[in-house]
């Protein structure tokens, strides 16, 4: 993981829009939209100017990770995280990227909680999460509109006491 750069707009602009499975597990309705050098650089520019958010890379730019809302007074945060092509979900990679960013929140930042909202289907973002530590906390049901039905959301939580220190499977 690293900040992002003005020099991302490349790779990211060649990675093209994500794909629809992608966006239907992040509750968005695909509109088939092109994905132009403005979009990349909107894009590469949000991670930019924002204070918790960095690029995942393994060789190549694989997507992105944050920590939205940070609260230091009430020692609070929400994540969001996103692989932009399925051929790199499901190797590990998105997991180790929210280890790291927790491990910043809690030891750097202070939070005492992160908490995160993830569709009830998205069954290998709920496993990542949980292999990091994260309890549902409750469902909010028919929360997204998607392909004409509606989905429930799940709310994750993470106190910086539960934090595992040694994960399963871990090297």
């Amino acid at each position: 993981m690293r900040p992002a750069t003005a020099t991302d707009v490349e790779e990211r602009y060649a990675l093209g829009a994500e794909p629809d499975e992608n966006l239907r597990l992040y509750g968005v309705e695909p509109n088939g939209a092109a994905f132009g050098r403005k979009e990349a650089e909107r894009w590469v520019g949000a991670l930019i100017e924002h204070p918790h958010a960095w690029i995942i890379e393994a060789a190549s730019l694989l997507g992105s990770v944050r920590l939205d809302r940070v609260d230091l007074v009430d020692k609070r945060a929400s994540l969001a995280i996103g692989l932009l092509r399925q051929q790199d979900q499901g190797r590990g990679l998105g997991t180790e990227a929210v280890r790291r960013v927790l491990e910043y929140g809690f030891d750097e930042l202070g939070l005492h909680r992160v908490s995160l909202r993830v569709l009830a289907n998205n069954i290998r973002a709920i496993r990542c999460y949980e292999k990091c530590g994260f309890q549902v906390e409750g469902r909010e049901r028919e929360t997204v509109l998607l392909d004409g039905a509606w989905r429930d959301d799940l709310i994750m939580g993470l106190l910086s006491h539960e934090l595992p220190r040694e994960y399963p499977g871990a090297e």
